[in-house]
């Protein structure tokens, strides 16, 4: 008969932490959330590290450029989603990486030859109110001129006007050179009052913009993860199938971590994967895998040469595995197995394999929980879906906003290439389903949130690093009737001002 387990898997809502002692150090603000991303040698750092244990998941709804660069500036990192053409995928890398800390490609550009209709439409369309006149209208060509609010007037000029006739031409702009420090073009910005500050090449070649507005928002972000170019840090998606035509394009595009996006990733074509990319590019591409639920998967993942290791099968909140082919496991005990073998691993090899929880987060209190039952980092889609850098449309749904979001292995995603059987190249049943989410804002106001309540937790247990939660930290198994008690009950509640997360 099958091996059968007597316990039952369980899910992140059946546990509690049970608070310890909190000395007088123990403040949310001396929290430290730094951790690993890639496997490293004891006593050695990792190569890749984040400020703070969350990545967004490798989905069509939920992981664009605009999330990528909005994640890395809080200390995440993104991974562009793998579901889509190899050149599409590969662009959307290149854009992130374009994206220096405090330097923008210019996004809204035009022609000197278009008119000051097209610049309304632009505006409209971008919401950018600083547009660069290039020979061609692309970005990274010869700067001619910029165009702003102040240099027209919708109601006193025919919509006929050509832009070269009313743009502040190159010759009156004050631009910095390319190589100039992010300091030295605030300097230039403050000096000469100005809204924006062009970043050109020796052949007058427009490269970025530095905008006085960003300022600020620079100072704001001091945990922002970025490459040794000061360009922000992107992950992408790979599958087991063309990774060969995929990963030298991605690796050329400028990522930094690769994840092979798979249903199960105890396989052997994973390894094959693995095995490929060792042999052509060593450690110097880093590659995560998985997913995987229990010991024996992590160890077959770890001996392949993975530089992380995803767990997390069917508990995601559109996909239905689970319901389709009957197989998965509880989160919270497949993470605490996969989390000892780790530690295990560990200490017969000297080789730390960061683990990712992958699904199964609802509640924000459920990510401290993932932490302290051993996870390095979380890969988040449904929480990181509802905020305004995802890449779905925002609608309105009996008066209240939604997002769309929709599973990788749904009918709309059809992406058949992550369950990779070794045969068939196609979709033979869905395993997500399409959604709609509460629509929650801007990521930023978001995560600082849930990052407050995770600090605060860590505190409660005495801790100011993950690796501190997980060795103080005490977890208790609750009962459905401890479970209804957590809650707000007996009372007729009035209002809410904070909708759980």
């Amino acid at each position: 008969m099958a091996k059968y387990y007597p316990e039952p898997s369980r899910t992140f809502s059946e546990y509690l932490l049970v608070p310890g002692y909190s000395s007088k150090e123990c403040i949310p603000s001396n929290v430290s959330l730094k951790t690993p991303l890639v496997k490293y040698q004891k006593g050695k750092q990792p190569s890749l590290s984040l400020q703070i244990p969350l990545v967004s998941a490798i989905m069509q709804s939920v992981s664009g450029e605009k999330m990528a660069v909005a994640l890395a500036k809080e200390g995440g990192i993104s991974f562009i989603y793998g579901s889509q053409t190899i050149e599409d995928q590969a662009e959307m890398i290149r854009r992130v990486k374009a994206t220096k800390a405090g330097f923008v490609v210019s996004d809204a550009n035009i022609r000197p030859d278009q008119t000051l209709a097209d610049v309304v439409k632009l505006k409209e369309d971008t919401g950018h109110g600083t547009i660069a006149v290039t020979v061609d209208g692309l970005a990274n060509s010869k700067l001619l001129g910029i165009v702003t609010s102040r240099d027209y007037r919708v109601s006193r000029m025919s919509l006929d006007s050509k832009v070269e006739d009313f743009m502040t031409p190159f010759d009156k702009l004050v631009t910095g050179n390319e190589g100039i420090s992010l300091s030295e073009a605030n300097d230039i910005i403050w000096d000469h009052k100005l809204n924006a500050l062009p970043i050109i090449d020796k052949q007058g070649i427009l490269k970025y913009f530095v905008f006085r507005k960003d300022y600020d928002s620079h100072k704001e972000n001091p945990l922002e993860v970025l490459d040794e170019k000061k360009r922000y840090l992107v992950g992408a998606g790979i599958n087991t199938r063309d990774y060969k035509d995929r990963v030298p394009a991605l690796v050329a595009a400028g990522a930094d971590v690769l994840c092979i996006d798979s249903s199960e990733g105890f396989s052997d074509w994973q390894k094959f994967t693995l095995t490929w990319i060792r042999e052509t590019y060593g450690d110097k591409v880093k590659v995560g895998a998985g997913n995987i639920v229990d010991k024996d998967g992590f160890l077959f993942l770890a001996n392949a040469g993975a530089d992380f290791i995803k767990i997390g099968i069917g508990g995601g909140s559109i996909c239905i595995t689970r319901e389709q082919k009957g197989i998965g496991r509880g989160q919270a005990t497949a993470l605490m197995e996969v989390a000892a073998a780790r530690d295990e691993y560990y200490e017969k090899t000297g080789t730390y394999i960061p683990i990712c929880s992958d699904g199964g987060i609802v509640l924000d209190y459920h990510m401290t929980l993932a932490l302290a039952m051993g996870a390095d980092f979380l890969m988040l889609g449904r929480y990181f879906s509802r905020f305004d850098e995802s890449p779905t449309k925002k609608i309105s749904i009996n008066g209240s906003y939604m997002k769309e979001y929709w599973g990788e292995g749904s009918a709309r995603a059809r992406n058949w290439q992550r369950y990779d059987d070794g045969e068939q190249a196609e979709l033979s049943f869905v395993e997500g389903v399409d959604s709609y989410v509460p629509y929650a804002g801007a990521l930023k106001d978001n995560v600082a949130m849930s990052l407050s309540k995770l600090r605060h937790t860590f505190c409660n247990c005495g801790a100011l690093s993950i690796k501190e939660l997980q060795q103080k930290a005490r977890i208790t198994l609750v009962s459905s009737t401890s479970i209804v008690e957590g809650g707000a009950h007996d009372v007729v509640v009035k209002e809410s001002s904070e909708t759980n997360k």
